[in-house]
Order: structure tokens, then C-alpha cells, then sequence
């Protein structure tokens, strides 16, 4: 990972599961993320591999800039760097409509 970007699925994983971490010691935000997604937290664990359920970490944190600022600035990443990760995912890919 540099220049705010993701080289490759392991640098999408590594960027979504740093974000899951971020999270999970959100005391506001975890339980709102569990509901939005309906994972419950012994689920949690079991789903780290999942990159349909790593898209939906990055998909919550990117609902509002406060959060990916926040997040980013705790791992000390870029501000880009969690949607470039969500484009890498399998099944993260930005929709085109036209």
C-alpha cells in the first residue's frame, strides 16, 4: 500500500481487516454495523475471511467521512485508501449503471 492506493487482493484484506479492528472498539458504532449488516459478534471470527462480509466493513466506514477520517487516522492510513481496498475486494467493484 502506498500513494493511497491497494496493490492486490492481500493489501484489500489487510486494509479491511485493520478497519473491522478500528470498529470493533467503537462502542457507538459496533452495534450499529451489527445491525445494519445482521452479523452477530460470535460471527464475527468466523466471517474474517469472507470477502463479501470485508466489503460490507468498508461499505459501513464509507457512509460517512467522520468515520474513514477517523479510521484512517488511527491506522495512519490515507483517505483513499479504504475505498481503493473496496474496489479490490471480490464482489467490491464500483457498479456503471450506463
Amino acid at each position: 500500500m502506498r500513494n493511497g492506493s491497494v496493490n492486490g487482493r492481500a493489501d484489500a484484506d489487510t486494509v479491511a481487516l485493520k478497519a473491522l479492528g478500528w470498529l470493533a472498539g467503537q462502542d457507538d458504532l459496533l452495534p450499529v454495523f451489527l445491525g445494519a449488516t445482521g452479523t452477530a459478534p460470535e460471527e464475527l471470527k468466523r466471517r474474517l475471511s469472507e470477502p463479501e462480509f470485508l466489503v460490507s466493513v468498508l461499505d459501513f466506514i464509507l457512509m460517512d467521512d467522520a468515520w474513514v477520517i477517523a479510521f484512517c487516522d488511527a491506522e495512519g492510513l490515507e483517505y483513499t485508501l479504504p475505498k481503493s481496498a473496496r474496489h479490490a475486494l471480490p464482489g467490491g467493484e464500483e457498479a456503471h449503471w450506463t
